[in-house]
């Protein structure tokens, strides 16, 4: 079983996992693992780029290697709060309200396009994104467990599309971009089989049980007193308006934290190295953030500059 395992042993079974969702997602490892880190530390994950470069389909191979059901919501400007949370129905036969749950009861629920639903329809997942539950007619209904919410988005250049509040947005522990592929890569897809044929093929490499059982390895991996100075330091940084508009909050760095131990977990240690933090802290960061106005800087420029800027304690 996962929890009988050794951290290398451990290390190398995610590899294997990284490797298996790999032949879908060609040329994009590093991509790969860090929704991989995402979701073995419990956060929910925005994949943010072009359509057509793989959004759907990477989210796709990672439910069904991790051996847990999809619901694919596609998100527009018409869909309800009720087409995605569910909605009591009365039942003349009893006489009573009957609660029919949507598609977010599942352990992951892909919000596809998730910046094209009108702000009301966004607000609706917070609840269940922050406390996995979700409370309709004044009765709370628990989420299952796991659940992850995986959600991509258009450039928010694009037409019919609404930008996610910052409340939304902190939900999500990583932002990801998978950006074209390099000429290799996209020769492989090219001349390669159907991305939707291989889909099927994959087999389901854990389940929730299993899971579980990484996700508590993850919680147990040791953060030393000088790592954790050193992620306060960048929490601080991030605070001073030279560097963004608005810094960090608290709820962010628990969710580096979180990060940084998973990272550690791929990686075969069962302790926090400050490589760890350097890692994951853009992808956790990019999306919480802004370059301040007239810097010259795009964000994840500005992270680079401040993982630079601030010393190993």
């Amino acid at each position: 079983m996962v929890r009988r395992m050794s951290v290398p042993n451990l290390a190398r079974r995610l590899a294997l996992l990284a490797d298996q969702i790999s032949t879908v997602i060609v040329g994009k490892r590093d991509r790969i693992e860090d929704a991989l880190t995402c979701l073995l530390a419990g956060g929910h994950l925005l994949i943010e780029d072009l359509p057509g470069v793989g959004k759907t389909t990477l989210a796709q191979a990672l439910a069904q290697s991790l051996g847990l059901r999809l619901q694919r919501v596609q998100f527009t400007a018409d869909l309800l709060p009720t087409d995605l949370l569910g909605t009591s129905v009365f039942e003349r036969a009893g006489e009573r309200f009957v609660f029919h749950p949507g598609p977010v009861f599942s352990p992951v629920l892909l919000a596809d396009e998730i910046n094209r639903a009108g702000p009301k329809t966004q607000s609706a997942l917070l609840e269940a994104m922050e406390e996995r539950q979700v409370s309709i007619d004044g009765v709370t209904h628990p989420l299952p467990e796991p659940f992850f919410v995986i959600a991509t988005q258009n450039p928010a250049e694009q037409l019919g599309t609404h930008p996610l509040p910052e409340s939304q947005l902190d939900r999500f522990l990583m932002c990801i971009h998978l950006g074209y592929p390099d000429p290799a890569a996209e020769r492989a897809l090219l001349a390669g089989e159907d991305r939707r044929a291989l889909l099927a093929r994959l087999p389901a490499q854990l389940d929730a049980e299993g899971l579980r059982a990484l996700r508590a390895a993850v919680a147990a991996v040791h953060a030393s007193d000088a790592l954790l100075d050193y992620l306060q330091a960048l929490l601080t940084a991030s605070r001073q308006p030279r560097w963004f508009q608005q810094g960090l909050s608290p709820r962010a760095g628990l969710a580096i934290l979180r990060a940084a131990r998973a990272r550690a977990l791929l990686s075969g240690r069962d302790w926090v190295a400050p490589e760890d933090l350097q890692r994951v802290l853009p992808p956790a960061c990019v999306h919480r953030l802004h370059a301040p106005v007239g810097s010259g800087r795009d964000t994840q420029t500005q992270v680079q500059a401040l993982l630079a800027a601030v010393p190993l304690p």
